[in-house]
């Protein structure tokens, strides 16, 4: 079968920055061991998969190791494909997730999408979780799917350098690290998720949705320019907006082409 494929930096500026994500169209969703040594194949922290629904699509995001219940940077690459390849006329698409139904426009300077908050509760700090980070919190919160851990300042978030073994061994699949912002910023964030086959995640729409009501309740406001501090780094734009979050960025395409599968 062959299929079409992007590969899209997402949540970037210029390409070789952001989160790089496949894209591919396919006619129906083959069974979840192809689509997962698809993306293994494919080696990117996320694949997406897109199946034609009507007016609308149907989407799934595939790490290297497992599926994924919601993903914002490949579903921005998806939201791309869409509208500047398959369909250059629209400036709306929605995409039927496990997640619901998830809207993503088209702006003049990008894109932006409309995903489910995940609100965050205090909670005692894991048992090593300082000498895992290298850092002492000054708070630490968690949602269902991650811990997310505040640290004093904007530099030691960039300077992290965590035991990602450890990281892997704890009750959460991922750990969200933030600070208050440097250079312009309202904040900065890095993710790990080894036990979903990302190390550190590049830019990471999914921990933006814990981010945003997390700062909006510590900075009194609802609006935020917030970047995910990896090597390759990323801005994302924030919105809160009562149960939901706007998360907006742009889209740099870097190959198109077809895989044999």
């Amino acid at each position: 079968m062959r299929v079409p494929i992007f590969q899209v930096d997402a949540f970037a500026n210029r390409r070789f920055a952001g989160n790089p994500a496949a894209v591919m169209l396919l006619e129906n969703f083959v069974e979840d061991a192809a689509l997962q040594a698809i993306a293994a194949e494919n080696n990117l922290a996320e694949t997406a998969f897109l199946l034609p629904d009507g007016e609308d699509y149907r989407l799934r995001w595939f790490t290297p190791t497992v599926e994924v219940p919601l993903c914002g940077h490949a579903t921005l690459a998806s939201a791309a494909v869409v509208m500047e390849r398959l369909s250059p006329h629209r400036r709306r698409v929605i995409f039927h997730s496990v997640s619901g139904a998830l809207t993503v426009d088209r702006r003049s300077d990008g894109y932006v999408m409309d995903f489910p908050a995940r609100p965050t509760e205090p909670v005692e700090p894991p048992a090593g979780l300082a000498e895992t980070l290298g850092e002492r919190p000054v708070a630490v919160a968690a949602d269902r799917f991650n811990y997310l851990v505040l640290l004093e300042s904007a530099g030691q978030v960039r300077s992290l350098s965590p035991d990602m073994a450890a990281i892997n061994r704890l009750d959460r699949t991922g750990v969200i690290v933030t600070a208050a912002g440097d250079d312009g910023y309202d904040f900065v964030s890095r993710y790990f998720a080894p036990a979903k086959g990302i190390p550190e995640d590049p830019v990471t729409g999914g921990a933006h949705c814990a981010l945003t009501p997390y700062w909006a309740e510590r900075l009194g406001k609802m609006d935020f320019r917030a970047f995910q501090a990896s090597k390759r780094g990323g801005e994302i734009g924030c919105r809160l907006l009562g149960e939901r979050v706007e998360l907006a960025g742009r889209c740099v395409f870097y190959l198109e082409g077809h895989a044999e599968v």
